[in-house]
């Protein structure tokens, strides 16, 4: 079986809820009006662009999102603020995570004097435990992957009357996910806020790094919003072993993947998609591509130990696979035929995002240092 599908999507968006919270989010205003919110950068990698032969790379570089390490908790602090609007005597929220979302949900009700109740899989490391911990929220370890840790936070929250904050999305729990979608759109409108004289991207392709899809979708909806047929073209990344929407688009209906789920990107270690997110990735996405755990090495170390005046830039396991997607599609034969279909050249203007910096310190250097 290929490493690659396209989609060849036919943008038809009909207006459900998650569409009607995405259209009304003002999670831009929201985070610029506090005194914790902080733009991270955008980097351009020159050298790297010449070396690979593409007319430019930008990498939104998400390791300083408000000092933790990831983007994960602009969709937090948004979702719980909205929330808390609605049902301000919520005491306990809950969630599953692999890492990145619990400790911004935990940073988030930290801040507020709410409790968190998070539980993390099997193969959820210590270091990344300890991190959720920092912020007072009560951790537990199950011997379950993630999507079967997610079915338990539900029926544990609902037994205890907890809120639950996922950012996967199911059949009656849309709501949540859709304001943590939104509040992601911050870091898009931080990189080209659409104004009436823009009529198109700045960007050819963008390379988005691929979990259970919500992040995901919700940089195809910006953009398909802002730019409809102006858009780039962009290419979702997953790991070989955990590719969700890979197996999903290959069986016609949104499915768990038969893999092993054993991979170092524990941000992307997912099953099943989350359903409102497969909706708008089935309608924006162009092209899925998997990646291995020595392609996103290999990226970490490109970032890490750049040619040239590029910035050294800290990025984790799942932080470079985006990196490692374009790289992929550069430097392998098999791949023309994507290549081609994006249309890939001396010309191209691409975005990357490092979504995370070494949430995994000692995984990190592990990489680094071989």
């Amino acid at each position: 079986m290929k490493d690659f599908l396209i989609n060849n999507p036919k943008v038809v968006f009909k207006e459900n809820l998650t569409h009607s919270i995405l259209s009304q989010s003002n999670s831009y205003n929201f985070h610029t009006s506090k005194n914790y919110y902080n733009k991270t950068s955008l980097l351009e990698l020159k050298s790297l662009s010449k070396e690979i032969g593409v007319k430019s790379i930008s990498i939104k570089d998400e390791s300083n999102r408000f000092g933790l390490n990831s983007f994960k908790v602009l969709g937090s602090t948004f979702a719980i603020d909205k929330i808390l609007d609605n049902q301000p005597k919520i005491d306990t929220f809950c969630t599953a995570t692999d890492g990145n979302h619990g400790k911004g949900l935990a940073w988030a009700a930290q801040n507020i004097n709410k409790k968190v109740i998070v539980y993390v899989p099997k193969d959820t490391t210590l270091e990344r435990i300890k991190e959720i911990e920092k912020y007072n929220a009560n951790v537990y370890q199950l011997n379950l992957n993630y999507e079967d840790t997610c079915v338990y936070a539900f029926q544990e929250s609902k037994k205890n009357n907890w809120c639950l904050v996922q950012d996967a999305s199911w059949d009656n729990y849309e709501e949540i996910p859709a304001l943590i979608m939104s509040g992601y759109l911050t870091h898009f409108k931080e990189i080209e806020c659409f104004t009436n004289n823009m009529t198109k991207s700045k960007y050819d392709i963008i390379f988005l790094q691929c979990g259970v899809g919500s992040w995901a979708a919700s940089c195809i909806w910006y953009y398909m919003q802002e730019f409809k047929n102006n858009r780039p073209k962009i290419v979702l990344i997953e790991p070989d072993e955990a590719c969700g929407v890979y197996e999903s688009f290959a069986n016609g209906k949104r499915c768990s993947p038969r893999t092993t789920f054993n991979t170092i990107m524990a941000g992307l270690n997912c099953g099943i998609p989350s359903k409102s997110a497969w909706k708008i990735i089935q309608q924006g996405c162009d092209a899925v591509l998997k990646i291995s755990d020595t392609d996103t090495k290999k990226a970490i170390k490109k970032l890490y130990y750049p040619k040239g005046g590029d910035p050294k830039i800290v990025s984790g396991e799942s932080g470079a696979a985006g990196l490692a997607g374009l790289l992929k599609v550069i430097n392998n034969k098999e791949l023309y035929e994507l290549k081609s279909y994006l249309n890939l050249n001396k010309d191209s203007k691409i975005l990357l995002f490092n979504t995370e910096g070494d949430t995994d310190e000692n995984s990190f250097k592990k990489i680094i240092s071989n």
